[in-house]
């Protein structure tokens, strides 16, 4: 029997605000039977550290993946059930010599949940300075599926203008902005709408929000 080729989503996790995000993504992307190769940044440290309290270690990173994506939007533990992670391969944010820095390494495409204002303009510039950037150039060049989650507000004009770059390069710009049709009761539903919104730009089936079906107030509780 020929063994299953392992061609994974590249997930990046810049420093923008917003880890909540990249841990849905994950939890979706896994339950959804999607194998995983994950970057984290250096910056990205300090902000789940800020968000969460995890300090995740290279050394340790599958017992603190589980721990991250077992919290909620709202930073409480044992939210959710901890997935399997035995498909998930981590690479250090500063090894460029990692699987994912060459075009010859198989992936489905690369999604960047969050990305901050910086990361988007390494990509845009192409500066490939950390493996995250240059994952993210390889998944341009290659002509494969680049999903830019950016969580910035305002945004300037320099921003903007990499953000049509980026768009002109063929990357997916998908602004972090939860909506409220899908009936949002709690902090968990508008964090994962945004996922949700993230695996639906890759073509990854999930049940992460309530679609639009043409009812005006359908999302309403009844009473």
């Amino acid at each position: 029997m020929t063994e299953r080729k392992r061609t994974p989503w590249v997930v990046g996790v810049s420093g923008a605000s917003g880890t909540p995000y990249a841990a849905a993504v994950l939890r979706g992307l896994l339950a959804a039977g999607e194998s995983v190769d994950l970057v984290v940044s250096r910056a990205s440290r300090l902000t789940l550290l800020d968000e969460t309290g995890i300090a995740f270690r290279d050394a340790h990173w599958r017992e603190d993946l589980g721990e991250w994506l077992e919290r909620g939007a709202d930073g409480k533990p044992a939210t959710f059930a901890r997935p399997e992670l035995d498909d998930v391969r981590y690479w250090g944010a500063g090894d460029l010599a990692a699987g994912p820095s060459s075009g010859s390494y198989p992936v489905k495409g690369m999604l960047i949940v969050p990305a901050s204002t910086a990361c988007v303009a390494g990509v845009a510039l192409g500066l490939s300075k950390d493996l995250l950037q240059r994952v993210a150039s390889v998944t341009l060049k290659e002509r494969r599926r680049l999903v830019v989650a950016v969580r910035e507000t305002p945004l300037n004009g320099q921003t903007l203008r990499h953000l049509v770059a980026l768009d002109e390069a063929g990357a997916i710009v998908l602004p972090a902005s939860p909506a409220f049709y899908a009936g949002a009761t709690h902090i968990q539903d508008l964090v994962d709408f945004v996922a949700g919104r993230v695996l639906d730009a890759a073509g990854v089936p999930h049940r992460l929000y309530r679609r639009w079906e043409g009812e005006i107030g359908g999302a309403r509780p009844p009473g």
